[in-house]
């Protein structure tokens, strides 16, 4: 038995023969062709249904047996099913529709950004090429192959496309579905029945194998202030909202820096993002605000319970409020979503790697990441979850690409690891 670079067993448990005849029934021509079609579907957080329908008609085309989940109004997920004899583990591959960005912003000028498909030089270029609709595409093709190689298997294997898994929460006015992401369709998924032994999700991890990745925790500091007219405003600086909000990050900052040195996971660090601010009233800046908001993200490593990791920035709050309590400070948590992990001798993680190799011809390599997956929300159900999918590189001004390649090889990966994980009649 081989070790790879991750330090995971990697031995091929299929016949190799058996092996390369699933592979040979990948097409590369109908995989690109599917990948460019889902693209092309607009399909940002909140309006997934035109793409569950286009999954839908997909999974039909391999003869799987389909349910719709409708979520709410407007929103579905769609779960394919491929039946085993009933005598081995049932596999499921997850993946969410909608997309990082709506592809209207117009500071995202990259074509990676739009949900218009391009084919250049071996690359696909298209919003959700690789978070995630590549990888749903993936997970029907390897299906493909094996039912095209004659392949029948013990157990099932479970393709769910769900909604609703963008980092994104209603806060304050910010409500309505295009703001219900953060496992949404995954939690419906797994609380209405659908309950696999393991799952796969092929997130961007440029196909490096994720056994961690970290959670987060979304953070609230309020200030309040004196509401009043410029012209009435001098002697009563000290008063001002935003003022008060600068008292309030500078004494932050030194607490971000020990949270990010202190909450690790493996050699990876821990983050926190101050991702918003806001206060006073732009078309009225003849008054003084009379509220400032801050909010965090902190990143949260799975070892660290998130009602710990509260805890934590609670007592912060309430060291800065004592030291201020003319601020009128307030305290908010609204999200909290936990880390997840997986062993590295799970045999789910075994096989990955071992077919990796086979596929690849290198070890491959593990990682641990500061995003969050729906592995967050399987693994509190007891599935084990591993995070396995295409990307090519970092995300830079063209947006999203993925080599072609690259999805034929994990195309290939997720096949036989079905087959051995699912076990071959």
């Amino acid at each position: 038995m081989s070790m790879g670079a991750a330090g995971i067993p990697q031995e091929l448990a299929l016949d190799r023969r058996l092996a390369e005849a699933i592979l040979a029934r990948v097409s590369e021509s109908e995989l690109i062709s599917d990948c460019c079609a889902a693209i092309d579907i607009p399909s940002p957080t909140g309006n997934e249904l035109q793409m569950a329908g286009f999954m839908r008609g997909l999974f039909q085309r391999l003869a799987l047996e389909v349910t719709w989940q409708e979520v709410e109004e407007g929103r579905a997920n769609v779960i394919g099913r491929w039946p085993g004899l009933g005598a081995g583990p049932n596999l499921m591959f997850n993946g969410h529709m909608d997309t990082s960005n709506t592809g209207d912003e117009a500071f995202l000028t990259g074509i990676g950004y739009k949900p218009k498909a391009l084919v250049r030089d071996g690359v696909i270029f298209g919003l959700g090429i690789y978070n995630m609709k590549g990888a749903l595409i993936c997970y029907a093709h390897a299906v493909q192959a094996l039912q095209a190689a004659g392949i029948r298997l013990k157990g099932d294997v479970i393709l769910g496309a769900v909604c609703g898994e963008i980092e994104k929460a209603q806060w304050g006015e910010f409500s309505g579905r295009e703001y219900r992401g953060y496992g949404a369709g995954s939690h419906y998924l797994v609380s209405h029945g659908v309950l696999p032994d393991m799952c796969i999700l092929g997130e961007p991890t440029d196909m490096h194998i994720v056994l961690e990745h970290f959670g987060s925790l979304w953070v609230r500091f309020s200030t309040s202030g004196k509401y009043v007219h410029t012209a009435f405003a001098a002697g009563s600086e000290s008063e001002n909202a935003i003022r008060r909000m600068h008292c309030v990050i500078t004494e932050l900052l030194p607490e971000i820096t020990k949270w990010n040195l202190d909450a690790g996971c493996g050699d990876r660090r821990a983050t926190v993002n101050m991702g918003a601010i806001r206060a006073g009233h732009p078309w009225r800046a003849s008054r003084t605000p009379e509220r400032a908001d801050l909010f965090l993200d902190v990143r949260v490593p799975p070892a660290i319970p998130m009602a710990e990791a509260r805890r934590h920035w609670k007592r912060i709050f309430l060291e800065i409020r004592d030291r201020h309590p003319e601020f009128g400070l307030q305290f908010e948590t609204y999200v909290s979503v936990p880390g997840a992990e997986i062993g590295a001798e799970h045999e789910m993680v075994r096989a990955i790697a071992a077919n990796h190799l086979f596929v690849a011809g290198a070890p491959v390599v593990r990682d641990t990441v500061l995003w969050c997956s729906d592995a967050s929300v399987l693994s509190r159900y007891g599935i084990p979850t591993v995070n396995y999918g295409p990307s090519s590189g970092p995300r830079d001004a063209e947006g999203e690409k993925v080599r072609i390649q690259t999805l034929v090889d994990v195309t290939r990966v997720y096949a036989l690891t079905a087959a051995q994980i699912c076990g071959v009649v």
